[in-house]
């Protein structure tokens, strides 16, 4: 049994699947505070479904690419086995997890999107850096970034772990406070291979919205 908050469908929004439609699972609870949290609604609340349930739900959109995300999915153990479900039947799922938590025993064939949470959250004490070490091809590494110290953290993480080398590495400025401009010259002038990453379904509807 899993707590869910909400399932809905939206045009994803992130990663190098934005612009895609998604159906996106998002659990309730979350065990970190991060300064710019836009999904503080997640935190408690929502309800108790089993995993039969979910998937009959998700299979009602007629979509194929899942998102599972939250709060923070990886806190109920329930989770990895609804992974697995949802992989069984074919789906293509994504799982948007803060790096708090480990996420060796995840089934490899879904695609991890790993937050690596910078000094501006005020969670990087957090993070779980074992994780870096079993990130697979296919996964995705975002940092979310409030300034440029923030972002001259997350250049030196980059060069400092060689189990990033290669990966798709996202750079999203935090929504509303980080110019998005800035972040690119920087991004440009530093020649760095990462994407910057704008929060597409916050370009396509109001910010503040639920659901989308």
């Amino acid at each position: 049994m899993i707590k869910i908050n909400e399932i809905y469908q939206s045009i994803q929004g992130e990663s190098t699947y934005a612009g895609l439609p998604c159906v996106f699972i998002r659990t309730s609870g979350c065990n970190l505070r991060c300064r710019w949290c836009d999904t503080e609604y997640a935190f408690e609340g929502g309800e108790t479904n089993s995993i039969e349930r979910i998937l009959e739900t998700v299979a009602d959109f007629g979509c194929r690419l899942v998102e599972v995300t939250g709060g923070e999915p990886l806190l109920q153990e329930d989770t990895f086995a609804l992974i697995s479900a949802l992989l069984d039947k074919d789906y293509h799922v994504l799982i948007e997890t803060s790096g708090a938590i480990p996420i060796k025993n995840l089934d490899s064939r879904a695609v991890i999107i790993l937050d690596i949470k910078c000094p501006g959250s005020g969670m990087t004490s957090t993070m779980h850096w074992d994780n870096l070490n079993h990130l697979k091809e296919q996964d995705e590494v975002k940092f979310v970034i409030a300034d440029q110290s923030d972002y001259e953290w997350s250049k030196t993480t980059i060069e400092t772990h060689q189990t990033l080398q290669g990966k798709t590495i996202h750079f999203s400025p935090v929504f509303g406070e980080m110019d998005p401009r800035q972040l690119a010259d920087w991004i440009l002038k530093d020649r760095l291979p990462v994407r910057l990453q704008i929060q597409l379904h916050k370009h396509i509807w109001d910010p503040s919205m639920k659901g989308v």
